[in-house]
């Protein structure tokens, strides 16, 4: 239950915000000191409002637990934020609303902020762009995609969003639901080649229905985006009665498969608040590259027939020189893609050997149940030099697999390793699809120094134990 009740003698606010909850319905009964409110706000998710001593609304934002994240305004360290401290002082009162989860908290904060315009909301974006959930109508298969840059016309907007990263984790936990695609083809559901087009990552670990591969009609494909767009825009109880009312419809006409179909949209949809940690979900926001144009320098640098949508990145890190782990990261249309990243315990080799490290990493990678199960990339990037190159041919050549586009990329001289060729490619500093290679690089190197520390922390733990 949310803090707040009805004003029918306040129509300052006209449009409806989410759903339940009217646009004039935020009005607080509790008079207490915002510093003691909070104290009994809920451990859950949800929506907090700071308001001055007219009742106007400073800021608005988004919380996984409304207790700490609101509490944390009336600290010492707070009032030490510069980006917060002209705030501070003028916070007179706050409410919240509650959410179902942190990505249903998400899109209210969105909806709220858009209604609303807080003056601090509009002050700490720090000059840059608010992000978008942006689904362009006018195609035969809707995309939906994250942008700072919204289309004046044919699409449907959502936001503007305060935080960048969780929009992006917000995405991919919808994509579980409602298996849209966000890539940037353009599909021409008449053109018969696409039939011979070979389906992402995304499909399969069914995130999506693969329209690349004509694999779902126009009309079903518009139908998940009408359900998806039902619940962005607050109809989950209705859009979770219309999916019932059609599994029922479809059982009594002995549908058996568009039932199951339904019965598994429920499910998902009603589990989200069990899988709408955006901590899990959320993607590194911070790149110094345009995606598209890495991903179109890529093609040219490379001379492939196609842009590489999905890259993986491999890269070795040593514990205490006598255990050794691998990361393997994986992009997806030039953004981080969690789910598809792994992380592997040396098995085979004894001391530091980086070149057998990679050989047996790459032979895990690509058996051919592996395969089948994570798809091929279109790129696969080692982090080091000819040596470390010629060890991932090695394991292919063991398995008998033709190898995806190979390169690496030597730190020293940011140089790429091209099987075959005498001379490394360099590329400037500047280019697009260079500096695309050194973020896959180095978030392959983080996310093995993750591995690494957790390692070394469960190992110190096991010695004292």
């Amino acid at each position: 239950m949310s803090s707040f009740e009805h004003d029918p003698d306040d129509d300052s606010w006209a449009e409806p915000l989410s759903e339940g909850i009217p646009a004039d319905s935020i009005r607080s009964t509790d008079r207490r000191p915002p510093k003691e409110k909070v104290r009994d706000f809920p451990d859950s998710p949800g929506v907090y409002l700071m308001k001055d001593e007219q009742g106007r609304v400073l800021y608005i934002g988004k919380a996984k637990s409304l207790r700490q994240r609101a509490g944390s305004y009336f600290t010492d360290a707070a009032r030490d934020d510069r980006r917060i401290a002209d705030m501070i002082p003028l916070i007179a009162d706050i409410d919240y609303l509650d959410a179902e989860s942190e990505v249903d908290a998400l899109l209210m904060e969105a909806r709220l902020i858009k209604d609303i315009q807080p003056r601090f909301n509009v002050e700490l974006k720090d000059d840059k762009s608010f992000p978008y959930l942006q689904i362009i109508t006018n195609e035969d298969y809707p995309r939906v995609e994250f942008t700072r840059e919204p289309a004046d016309r044919g699409v449907k907007l959502y936001g503007p969003f305060a935080n960048a990263g969780a929009l992006r984790g917000a995405i991919q936990v919808l994509q579980r639901v409602f298996k849209f695609r966000t890539c940037s083809l353009d599909i021409d559901a008449e053109d018969t080649k696409w039939r011979y087009y070979r389906p992402c990552l995304l499909y399969n670990i069914k995130q999506c229905t693969a329209p690349c591969n004509l694999r779902i009609s126009p009309q079903e494909y518009r139908e998940d985006i009408k359900r998806l767009r039902l619940f962005l825009d607050g109809g989950k109880k209705k859009l979770l009665k219309e999916l019932h009312d059609q599994m029922n419809e479809a059982a009594k006409k002995l549908e058996f498969e568009k039932a199951a179909k339904r019965r598994d949209e429920i499910q998902a949809l009603e589990r989200i608040h069990l899988r709408g940690d955006l901590d899990t979900h959320e993607q590194p926001e911070v790149f110094f590259v345009d995606p598209k144009k890495g991903l179109a320098s890529l093609k040219k640098a490379l001379y492939l027939e196609q842009e590489p949508r999905t890259i993986e990145g491999v890269d070795i890190a040593h514990l205490g020189g006598t255990s050794t782990v691998a990361s393997l990261v994986t992009f997806l249309d030039g953004i981080p893609f969690k789910p598809g990243y792994r992380r592997f315990q040396i098995k085979s080799v004894e001391g530091v050997d980086d070149f057998a490290s990679i050989k047996e990493v790459v032979r895990r990678r690509f058996r051919p149940e592996r395969i089948e199960e994570w798809s091929r990339p279109d790129l696969l990037m080692i982090d080091g030099g000819k040596g470390q190159v010629s060890a991932a041919l090695s394991a292919f050549q063991e398995l008998g697999e033709t190898p995806p586009t190979l390169v690496g990329l030597a730190k020293r001289e940011e140089e790429i390793i091209i099987p075959g060729q005498e001379a490394p490619l360099r590329l400037s500093r500047h280019n697009a699809g260079l500096r695309l290679l050194q973020s896959v690089r180095d978030e392959a190197h983080r996310f093995a120094r993750h591995y690494h520390h957790l390692l070394r922390s469960k190992k110190q733990w096991e010695d004292q134990s």
